[in-house]
């Protein structure tokens, strides 16, 4: 059997790449910013019309959806192959080799636009192939042209090491190398990686800021940058991180965002900082029309909560079940009292550690666990393969964490189920 052989960013081997004095300048030690992110707990009861932010209240009728074919959400036909891209030669063969040969909406529209270089704002629901639509052509890019420098951005380290993990099987063999820069793991290394002059950064706010302080990056030296979920970056209270980063860039870029919403605070960031871009919506705002909606009516208190839990848990089509409550702590007592009832389950939420939460997921990736039980932390971009049912064992704050949490499943051409834990009403 063949292997596919990934780029690593541990083995910067290339001599070829022109000398770049821009990533590690004076080491001077400073205090670590860890990002002050807003949290959002929530002590409500499920369902009980809690404040919600911005003033939000979600209907519950909106978590009942069929997944019949007259749901379906209309898209635009696919009108090129992945042949059809100008793409570089290795590009097209790392693609044939993972058997990809024609693209989702939002990469059939996007990737020659960004191939020109034209900012561009990408409009689209998760699970829907975002990272491809850029990843690709900027692979490209650094192809022709090995002084261009990427910086992509991501909200979460899942995500961050999910675009890397995407990046090395794209750029196979091409000696084109990445660092990924995110916190909760040894900042030492990182650095070290910075100090070999990757072409692809890819890190969360909070750590660039930290790396930026230390002297040890410099964002002018990026004629490239990707903001990918967006939203949920100014959401978790980055907004003034980015713009830092963005102020610093050279003014002859290329810039992306990417991102499930257009919230009036990513207008004015457009506004700012994007040189006259094209804007591709595919379906943003919507739940997936494959993904089967319906909710779990609670009569009583915790207890009879956990029990229903628990009997819709041992149904046997429940075969990887991603379970959402909100708070960090009801995450830890929800995971110990399900182990205790014989469910394999483990738990990711922000107050763990790095390790932790990637041993966490690949147990849930290999199938040595049936349910990850996490807070929102996982909703966005993780892209886990045959996730059967997603339950909200409580109500999301916003609909559009509803619309991310569910988009879990029911990815590509698959059939999902979501299932929303809600108060019965007397």
């Amino acid at each position: 059997m063949q292997t596919f052989k990934r780029a690593s960013s541990r083995s910067f081997g290339s001599r070829s790449q022109s000398p770049d004095r821009g990533f590690v300048k004076n080491r001077t030690p400073k205090t670590s910013f860890n990002g002050r992110r807003k949290s959002f707990s929530s002590n409500q009861s499920a369902g009980r019309g809690p404040k919600r932010r911005r003033g939000e209240t979600i209907d519950i009728a909106r978590f009942i959806h069929s997944s019949s074919p007259e749901n379906q959400p209309k898209t635009d036909p696919i009108v090129n192959s992945f042949d059809d891209f100008n793409l570089a030669p290795e590009i097209k063969s790392n693609l044939k080799f993972k058997k990809y040969v024609t693209p989702t909406p939002i990469q059939d529209q996007a990737i020659n636009l960004i191939v020109e270089g034209r900012d561009l704002i990408g409009l689209a629901s998760t699970g829907t192939g975002k990272t491809g639509a850029f990843l690709l052509p900027l692979i490209d890019k650094v192809v022709k042209d090995r002084s261009q420098r990427v910086l992509i951005l991501a909200p979460t380290r899942e995500l961050a090491l999910q675009i890397d993990n995407e990046f090395r099987q794209f750029a196979w063999n091409m000696q084109i190398f990445s660092a990924v820069c995110v916190g909760g793991a040894p900042i030492h290394k990182q650095i070290h990686n910075l100090t070999r002059k990757p072409n692809f950064v890819i890190g969360t706010p909070g750590r660039l800021k930290d790396l930026s302080e230390r002297k040890i990056i410099d964002f002018s030296i990026f004629n490239n940058i990707v903001l990918d979920e967006v939203d949920r970056m100014l959401d978790m209270g980055f907004i003034d991180e980015i713009k830092r980063i963005m102020a610093v860039l050279p003014t002859e870029r290329q810039t992306l965002f990417f991102s499930a919403t257009m919230p009036d605070k990513i207008r004015d960031l457009v506004a700012k900082f994007l040189n006259n871009p094209v804007t591709i919506n595919i379906n943003s705002g919507t739940t997936a029309g494959n993904v089967e909606q319906d909710v779990i009516r609670v009569h009583g208190d915790k207890t009879i909560k956990f029990n229903q839990l628990s009997e819709l848990l041992k149904k046997p089509e429940m075969k990887k079940v991603l379970l959402f409550s909100e708070t960090k702590r009801d995450v830890e007592r929800l995971t110990s009292e399900l182990n205790r009832e014989g469910f394999k389950a483990e738990s990711i939420h922000g107050n763990k550690k790095q390790n932790q939460r990637v041993r966490a997921l690949t147990a849930f990736r290999n199938n040595e666990v049936t349910i990850l039980v996490a807070t929102d932390v996982a909703a966005r971009g993780l892209d886990i393969k045959d996730i059967t049912h997603v339950i909200n064992y409580t109500v999301p704050q916003t609909y559009d964490d509803y619309i991310h949490r569910i988009g879990r499943t029911g990815r590509g051409d698959k059939k999902g189920i979501a299932l929303t834990f809600v108060e019965a009403r007397n």
